[in-house]
């Protein structure tokens, strides 16, 4: 998960409340006396010489780069401080040097298309964003940037091998704070090693509303994808929860969990493979609970037959505590 800073060179309520509005986490203050007016306009950090949450010089350090020397300088802070460095002439090399030596890099931008290219700087991209600028329009982009670069992943065609009625189960429904879109849904499998991608209930019947805001997720015991590279199981979930959307295309985006159902429901095995990969989900047995085809558009569980296609995707098996590991892991 990528972070998102303000740099506040002078107090504007209207300019910070629009960066708090796009997803702002840190307001970084050039004037140290402004803390107590910033923290009155939301729930947020502020990064200032004296009396906010970071202190510069001991959490965070900010370093113009001219030359190699400072850049140097930039690579020799401890683990732990956050360097936030600043290029005369906004040139990616020295931030290629510093990724290759650090995590907690920051990259200060100053429009949209050099928040891009920072977050993709050999395809890791810098551990954030400072941006500094006086345009509020800008600072909506910059937001927009970072919800639409969180994750792209690469989806793949599964086939359906099998669909099997089941008994009752516990089932997770995922309410979340955005409104979801056609496309677009949650990764979900038994196994972290393949998932399918559960469309959000964003399609109207006869007898149900849309609930787009909603993915009904499946059985309690299954792996979802969340920042980070990491997986959850669905039972886990809570409020202020953050999981990650994907859309068909692979394109993924954070979203908060408002709430989280679990209730007991007739469920569904569903199966599937991808060359010689298998990927299985057990979900709830009901019309309203879809897969996402290859061109984004969904189709329920109970339209399912052998040899239909859907989107999943495929990883190596094999987490601890959420955390993808390398060793030998069976599961059936």
């Amino acid at each position: 998960m990528k972070d998102f800073w303000y740099w506040a060179e002078e107090f504007d309520k209207k300019l910070i409340t629009a960066a708090l509005e796009s997803g702002a986490k840190v307001i970084l203050l050039s004037d140290p006396s402004k803390v107590q007016e910033v923290k009155l306009l939301g729930k947020v950090l502020v990064a200032s010489r004296d009396g906010g949450d970071l202190r510069e010089g001991s959490d965070y350090a900010y370093v113009i780069i001219k030359g190699k020397g400072d850049e140097e300088r930039a690579g020799k802070y401890p683990p732990g401080v956050k360097v936030i460095v600043e290029t005369t002439d906004w040139t990616v090399i020295p931030l290629e040097n510093l990724i290759a030596q650090r995590e907690e890099l920051y990259a200060v931008v100053k429009n949209e298309e050099e928040a891009r290219l920072a977050l993709k700087v050999l395809e890791k991209g810098v551990k954030g964003v400072v941006l500094k600028t006086k345009d509020i329009n800008t600072i909506k982009r910059v937001g927009k940037v970072l919800e639409e670069e969180e994750e792209n992943l690469s989806l793949v065609n599964v086939r359906i091998t099998k669909v099997l009625p089941l008994g009752l189960g516990d089932r997770v429904c995922v309410d979340t704070t955005s409104m979801l879109k056609m496309g677009e849904g949650m990764l979900v499998g038994n196994s972290s090693g393949g998932m399918f991608l559960v469309h959000a209930e964003t399609e109207e019947n006869p007898y149900v509303a849309s609930r787009p805001f909603r993915v009904n997720a499946g059985a309690v015991h299954m792996y979802i994808r969340v920042p980070g590279n990491r997986t959850k199981y669905l039972c886990e979930l809570s409020a202020g929860d953050r999981v990650v959307v994907y859309d068909h295309r692979g394109r993924g985006r954070l979203v908060d969990v408002g709430r989280s159902k679990v209730e007991r429901r007739p469920m569904l095995l569903v199966e599937g493979k991808y060359e010689n990969k298998k990927v299985s989900a057990i979900l709830q047995n009901a019309e309203t609970i879809r897969l996402t085809r290859p061109d984004g558009t969904p189709i329920s569980v109970v339209e399912l037959k052998e040899g239909d296609e859907v989107l999943g995707y495929i990883e190596e098996a094999g987490r601890h505590f959420g955390m993808k590991v390398e060793e030998t892991i069976t599961e059936k």
